[in-house]
């Protein structure tokens, strides 16, 4: 499993390894039953306290996207398809709240943010 973690971005790293298994398991590079890292080999590959990677892995698993059996591990958790569908929104509208606030700043009505999403959809 491939995870990065940035010093730069000013986001929790704990928030960085959950949004970046999230984006894995939404994408289906990791899939049902599929077994992680336990969260010691994870702190020690990344470089980083094995209680970062414990709250991660808790708030995965509070979450509904993994579940851990005690001396067995943590695996994906079967997804249920309507928590996949809010997940993937909550994502869309961080980003076209991004989107739009950018927008904003630089002067572009909402009439052209539409006509430019239009656009990148294929449409006219």
């Amino acid at each position: 499993m491939n995870i990065n973690i940035s010093n730069a971005n000013g986001e929790a790293i704990y928030l960085q390894i959950v949004n970046q298994i999230k984006a894995l398991i939404l994408e289906g590079k990791l899939k049902e039953g599929e077994m992680l890292p336990s969260m010691r080999n994870l702190a020690v590959e990344l470089h980083i306290s094995f209680m970062t990677t414990k709250r991660a892995y808790e708030e995965l698993e509070r979450d509904g996207f993994i579940e851990s059996f005690t001396g067995k591990g943590s695996f994906v958790k079967a997804q249920n398809l309507e928590l996949l569908r809010e997940e993937q929104l909550k994502q869309i509208e961080a980003l076209l709240t991004e989107a739009s606030d950018k927008a904003q700043k630089a002067g572009i009505t909402m009439q052209e943010l539409h006509e430019l999403l239009d656009l990148i959809n294929g449409g006219e």
